[in-house]
């Protein structure tokens, strides 16, 4: 199994053996990141040696018939496709809790407002710990687990420190992490403290915390478990395999995905590309970033240079999943955005809290990060970018549980500022959801219920 990867700077296209990786996971010529491929079939390699390539329907079939087994990597969905992420030496590495899996939910109510027929979410706040981070954590960490690390680390905004810290309590493991203070949703911070994490509130943003951070793994065994380290992304992928599987193996028109660190939307991409490489799908989507306004420098670096170079930002926003100013992986998110034909797109806080409560609305609910992708599909559709014909899927990266201060606001009006709500007011209005207080009295109930009918 040592064999069958190595690892390509997606800057100079350096490629060097798994063990030659540094601690920071980055280029030594160039500075970039690296990402995993598998030379005997790799899209980046450009091999054409057919013969050397799985059988497509073998495969389906293969993975189809593994969700039935009692099989831990079996009834992972991650692992259930260990044959595109053959980055273990040893499957006895592999730590699971039964990631991926997760649901393709029809958006009935979303599909009306919008007049596209065919609109689904894909959630990945279904996961073990509430968000799409367990698909490439259980990858990385099973990396550093046959390795023989004993501490691995992680800066996050939360959903990074909730899965880390989990998987590394399955494994035995020990586990740190840094987060800025007082900028993290404290349902996700909880996460990381049940699960043993030794947990640190430095005095900065999300930025700082990896600057410390890279210097923390220079200087100390510990295993670095930010999306910069290429192991995530393998694993990050699977999503993308789950989504054809689900469609019958045909490819949705449109992906859009959350503009955060950006390496969700690149590891997504390599999927896709992999799987037409392979046979097993004819076509990639075209995959769609979103980031909110106040955090977003991908959309600003598209708009100034079509993404050749990127200016860090001040992240402001309230969905804090996506509070970065200076992404690692936006080189491998303009990559995909380019070679898929998609866009990038910005939307303002109340767009986000809008759409968040809509989503609410279909019964699966979503944190607030998430809810950019509904309302970055608004903005396509006004734009006459997508077509009601369409298949358009939304990643929904965590669960409505990770940041339910955030919905209690927003439903007792307390969420947005007067100049932030603008013409959405009347449509934010129609969707507050306050709850009523009366006096223990049938009649009164009885009421209130009358009301909410009409």
């Amino acid at each position: 199994m040592q064999d069958t990867h190595q690892l390509r700077c997606t800057g100079c296209a350096r490629v060097i053996a798994h063990e030659d990786l540094k601690e920071n996971f980055r280029c030594a010529e160039c500075g970039d990141l690296f990402e995993v491929e598998y030379p005997a079939w790799s899209v980046q390699a450009g091999t054409s040696a057919k013969r050397n390539f799985p059988n497509p329907s073998a495969l389906r079939w293969l993975w189809k018939e593994r969700r039935t087994s009692t099989d831990l990597k079996d009834q992972s969905g991650v692992w259930r496709f260990r044959d595109l992420l053959p980055i273990l030496r040893d499957e006895d590495s592999i730590v699971s809790l039964r990631e991926g899996n997760t649901p393709l939910y029809a958006l009935y109510r979303a599909a009306r407002a919008t007049g596209i027929a065919s609109l689904y979410a894909k959630h990945q706040g279904m996961n073990p710990t509430g968000s799409f981070k367990d698909t490439g954590m259980t990858a990385a960490l099973s990396v550093a687990r046959e390795r023989g690390f004993a501490w691995v680390a992680c800066a996050s905004t939360g959903n990074t420190s909730a899965a880390m810290a989990a998987y590394a309590a399955r494994a035995g493991m020990r586990s740190l992490v840094l987060i800025p203070e007082g900028k993290i949703a404290w349902g996700k911070l909880s996460q990381a403290l049940d699960y043993g994490a030794l947990t640190c509130q430095l005095r900065t943003d999300f930025d700082g915390c990896v600057r410390v951070l890279a210097e923390i793994v220079r200087r100390a065994p510990v295993y670095l478990l930010n999306s910069v380290n290429p192991y995530r992304l393998e694993g990050q992928k699977t999503p993308a395999l789950e989504i054809a599987e689900e469609l019958d193996w045909r490819v949705p028109d449109h992906l859009i995905v959350p503009g955060g660190n950006l390496a969700n939307s690149s590891a997504l991409g390599k999927a896709f590309l992999e799987m037409k490489h392979l046979g097993l799908t004819d076509r990639v989507p075209k995959i769609s970033v979103v980031q909110a306004e106040g955090a977003n420098p991908l959309y600003r670096s598209m708009q100034a240079n079509d993404g050749q170079s990127i200016t860090p930002v001040e992240a402001h926003t309230r969905a804090s999943a996506i509070r970065i100013g200076n992404p690692a992986s936006w080189r491998k998110a303009v990559r995909v955005v380019h070679a898929s034909g998609g866009w990038v797109e910005q939307v303002s806080e109340a767009e986000i809290a809008l759409a968040k409560a809509e989503i609410g609305a279909e019964g699966i609910g979503c944190e607030p990060a998430s809810a950019v992708t509904l309302a970055g599909l608004k903005r396509f559709i006004g734009a006459g970018k997508i077509e009601a014909s369409e298949t358009v899927v939304l990643l929904l990266t965590g669960h409505t549980l990770k940041d339910s201060d955030y919905t209690i606001q927003y439903h007792r009006g307390d969420l947005l500022r007067d100049d932030e709500l603008t013409t959405l007011r009347s449509e934010i209005d129609s969707t507050r959801r306050n709850t009523v207080e009366l006096e223990a009295d049938v009649d009164q109930v009885l009421r209130a219920l009358e009301r909410a009918a009409q």
